[in-house]
């Protein structure tokens, strides 16, 4: 299915044209036929060669702009009607200011009542107007709704524009705006819009903007039938299961979830000669928000919405000044989650940013950003790929060059630690642990055990205690320093543990320390004995007490070097 809106002046003849393309009655409540103009949007659809279009309607009088523009937003071609009999009017203007802000390319352009007078001169005047706009490319034809002349020719160029539209993306995240919200006995709350790209099944579950709550779709119809899937582009109505009709109406939209960032801030891009006004009403979509409009840079500004919208980078819409009735310029969403502007001169600088990739200066404004977050927000990919994470490349140069610093400042804090954990290394560099792992690895620091390994020299008052130590244990190799002798060198706990890293130190147990080359030589000691030797036997060879001899013995053991024999003996082993 193809979506195409309609547009141009009040009573210009566009429900009339519509109505003899599909035989159905575009205007739907009594209100408007009897006033005979479309107030609210109208909807019908006909089968064309290249396949089904459906039309919505909008209207053309200027009181009901907002309704209009609540039309036009979500689709991608229209046709622009204008009446040969009186040519070029205001509200034509109004609705081609709101296209081309919009950037709306693919477009027909119709003049209508070609019977009543002739249509040169109209279409003479609205190719003018066309040609300043990026409906500059729209093609023309002239047709009488009284007589149906030139009706094969629209439905012709119809078939022609239809066919020429981009296929939208089946895979695609769904953002459904709503126009309508009604309640159908038996079935409970029922919404419509214009399903612009993605795809729709029934007992999916999406997340309503308005409320932040999750909805399941419980049933759908497009084109008056009903469908377990409809695929974008397509026309739809939406019953739902967990809203209340009250709780959603026109400028809400369906969402895939975890997919669109909620915003109320954002930088566009002005798209037009005006100068909007600080306080301006943003339509995107069906939603119709007011602004304040902070300008950043000659074609730049952030706004400030009074509610949330679900928006991404690309998204187009427009500026509408409330007080003049008028659409003063089209905008292009450029970040849906900009930078807080709290220092002098940042209004200024972020203008220059965005004159760039708008893409990039979010990245470099953040400095690291998840991939997800990059897609979610509309960017493309950009930046130095850091596992889950996008670094901008100036910032990663900058924490790699910066992380030995840091390692080196961690060990001069902490000179007995076994290392610098690489979670207090993320914390001083600002950064998210999984990023720290191969900020590491590409300074060139390795990371053992979930730390940066300490440094292999002890500080000066512990180095010169362990060096009295080792003068002791040359005296007397297996008589270990008891808790008084390390108490006066002040070796506690995490000296003794810094010097068994750097391998001054073995330790036994607590409080009792060799030398490292005490399992050898006391092997090579009890060697000498008669086999099988028992612990006694073995302490008095060696000359300490049973508070070292125990935990030697059992450590040889484990070595290799001993073998119990019995309950009483070891021998060495070869």
């Amino acid at each position: 299915m193809r979506v195409i809106a309609t547009a141009g002046h009040v009573d210009h003849g566009k429900s009339t044209l519509i109505r003899e393309l599909t035989g159905m009655e575009p205007d739907r409540w009594a209100e408007e036929r009897r006033r005979g103009l479309t107030i609210d949007l109208g909807f019908a659809w006909t089968r064309l060669p290249g396949g089904e279009v459906a039309f919505v309607d909008v209207p053309g009088h200027e009181r009901f702009t907002t309704n209009m523009l609540a039309g036009v937003g979500p689709v991608p071609a229209v046709v622009f009607v204008v009446a040969a009999d009186e040519g070029w009017m205001p509200q034509s203007d109004e609705h081609l200011a709101a296209l081309d802000g919009l950037g709306v390319r693919h477009g027909l352009l119709v003049v209508t009542r070609s019977d009543l007078a002739d249509p040169g001169p109209a279409l003479a005047q609205a190719r003018e107007r066309l040609a300043r706009t990026s409906l500059r490319e729209a093609r023309a034809v002239a047709v009488s709704g009284r007589t149906r002349a030139g009706l094969d020719e629209v439905r012709a160029e119809l078939d022609a524009l239809v066919r020429a539209l981009p296929d939208p993306d089946p895979g695609a995240d769904v953002r459904l705006w709503v126009d309508r919200s009604f309640t159908v006995r038996g079935a409970g709350t029922v919404v419509t819009g214009t399903l612009g790209a993605g795809a729709l099944e029934v007992g999916d579950e999406l997340v309503l903007s308005g409320t932040g709550g999750r909805v399941a779709v419980r049933g759908l119809q497009a084109l008056g039938e009903s469908a377990r899937r409809v695929v974008g582009v397509a026309r739809v109505a939406v019953n739902l299961r967990g809203v209340e009709r009250e709780r959603v109406g026109r400028g809400d939209a369906l969402l895939t979830p975890d997919a669109w960032p909620m915003t109320r801030v954002l930088d566009v891009r002005l798209v037009g000669a005006a100068e909007p006004p600080r306080n301006a009403v943003l339509h995107v979509g069906s939603a119709a928000v007011s602004a304040h409009v902070r300008p950043l840079g000659t074609d730049t500004a952030r706004l400030v919405l009074t509610r949330p919208l679900p928006l991404r980078a690309g998204d187009r819409g427009l500026l509408r000044d409330p007080g003049r009735r008028r659409i003063v310029d089209g905008v292009v969403v450029l970040d849906a989650r900009p930078p807080a502007l709290d220092r002098r001169g940042a209004a200024r600088q972020r203008g220059l940013d965005l004159a760039g990739d708008a893409a990039r200066a979010h990245l470099a404004a953040r400095g690291l950003v998840l991939a997800r977050e990059l897609r979610v927000l509309g960017f493309g990919e950009v930046g130095t790929p850091v596992g889950r994470w996008r670094a901008d490349p100036a910032r990663w140069a900058e924490l790699v060059r910066r992380v030995p610093e840091e390692v080196q400042r961690w060990r001069r804090e902490h000179p007995l630690a076994s290392g610098a954990p690489v979670e207090a290394m993320a914390h001083r560099m600002g950064i998210a642990a999984e990023v720290a792992v191969p900020l590491l690895a590409q300074a060139g620091l390795a990371v053992v055990d979930g730390q940066v390994p300490g440094a292999a020299a002890l500080p000066d008052p512990v180095d010169r205690a362990v060096a009295a130590v080792e003068a002791d244990l040359a005296r007397a190799p297996f008589a270990a320093p008891d808790a008084a002798r390390l108490a006066e060198l002040g070796l506690g706990a995490r000296e003794i543990g810094a010097a068994v890293r750097v391998g001054r130190l073995l330790r036994l147990a607590d409080g009792v320390v060799l030398g490292p080359d005490a399992p050898g030589r006391a092997a090579r000691v009890l060697a000498e004995l008669p086999a099988p030797f028992t612990a006694s036997q073995a302490k008095q060879a060696l000359g300490t007490t049973r508070r070292v001899a125990v935990p030697l013995l059992e450590l040889l053991d484990s070595l290799g070097l001993t073998r119990r024999v019995c309950d009483t003996g070891r021998v060495v082993l070869p």
